[in-house]
């Protein structure tokens, strides 16, 4: 393989491909799909704390926490129900206020105050739920902290919102679509065209070619993986070891998008290709999404042992310590994929003789 001219193919691929739908198609998408979940699900545009409260004895601090601005609370008559919608995250907190709790409080006796927290709420939803709470309860009797506060935390304590569990997702859009689908789409449309044997007519090699378009897919997928994960506020204090992991992720993708264009006849078994694979290739997805789910399934995907190591170091702050291991088997599936690139090579001049 020549580097310069592979280059010179990929220089061309960059600045002809803002003219392509698929290719400003492969940048816009993760920045929309971005802000919808986030502003279905979670963060951009945060949700008002949200409180359930039980009381079992007309106490003072419903009518109190009702005229509370910025908090949604609701009123309900049974703790099971409460404690249904905290753990199904419809709340993120649940108090429950006994029968005399206010004489208690008034009495000094320091009555039990149940607080129920969402193990998926936001961090900070529940700071202020909890601060609230006392402060609701202080004004019964203007006393500082007359009560002892329980606090149960309903479901995994560890669990990750859900806006953040759809980052692989958007991660898997970002690397696929760009660094996949925009180089396969590109050495279909040459083969289509016709402009692929003009190309070869040059001291170009079939293997220059493919190794530009290549470069063209990690180039897309690192740039929208990198504007996916800030986005995301998901690149996390490891830069080095997330840049690492996302070179994994393009490079991989990389390979599977020479093989499929190379072996494509057409745009329309290209598209019917990358519906039918894409399961294959996007299906670890479902286990961030569903953790509860058996996870060595997910393990079956080679996409899996790139995703993982993302999700680590971008969300849960993992050091290259903690995933070398993964992105070591990410680079065996690397390894694995070069003699079908290899072989897809050679048909590939195959068929530029044949039409020639």
């Amino acid at each position: 393989m020549n580097a310069t001219k592979a280059w010179h193919i990929m220089r061309k691929e960059l600045r002809m491909g803002p003219r392509s739908p698929l290719f400003l198609y492969a940048l816009v998408l993760p920045v929309v799909m971005t802000f919808i979940i986030v502003g279905v699900f979670g963060s951009l545009f945060a949700p008002s704390p949200r409180l359930g409260i039980v009381d079992e004895g007309n106490s003072a601090v419903v009518p109190a926490a009702q005229e509370l601005d910025g908090i949604e609370v609701t009123t309900m008559a049974s703790i099971d129900t409460l404690k249904s919608m905290v753990e199904a995250n419809d709340l993120d907190a649940g108090l429950v206020l006994s029968d005399g709790f206010d004489s208690a409080v008034r009495d000094g006796t320091r009555p039990p105050l149940v607080f129920y927290v969402g193990g998926e709420s936001l961090a900070s939803n529940r700071i202020i739920l909890q601060v609230t709470a006392l402060d609701l309860v202080r004004q019964v009797t203007g006393e500082p902290a007359p009560v002892a506060v329980d606090i149960v935390t309903i479901g995994d304590a560890e669990a990750v919102p859900i806006a953040t569990r759809m980052v692989p997702l958007l991660m898997m859009y970002a690397v696929a679509i760009a660094g996949a689908f925009v180089p396969a789409a590109s050495i279909v449309e040459e083969k289509e065209k016709g402009t692929i044997n003009s190309v070869l007519v040059t001291p170009a090699t079939v293997t220059d070619f493919l190794a530009g378009k290549a470069g063209l897919g990690i180039v897309l997928a690192m740039a929208t993986g990198i504007i996916t994960l800030l986005l995301n506020n998901a690149f996390g204090n490891h830069p080095f070891t997330l840049t690492l992991a996302l070179l994994v992720a393009a490079v991989m993708m990389a390979e599977i998008g020479l093989i499929l264009g190379i072996f494509a006849k057409d745009s329309n078994m290209l598209f019917a290709l990358m519906k039918s694979g894409g399961v294959l290739l996007f299906y670890p997805v479902v286990f961030y999404i569903w953790p509860s789910l058996p996870q060595w399934i997910a393990k079956i995907a080679p996409t899996y042992w790139f995703l993982q190591p993302i999700f680590e170091v971008g969300v849960k702050d993992a050091s290259f310590g903690d995933v070398w291991g993964q992105l070591v088997i990410a680079m065996v599936w690397i390894i694995v994929l070069i003699p079908a690139v290899r072989a897809m090579s050679k048909r590939l001049e195959r068929q530029v003789a044949v039409s020639a």
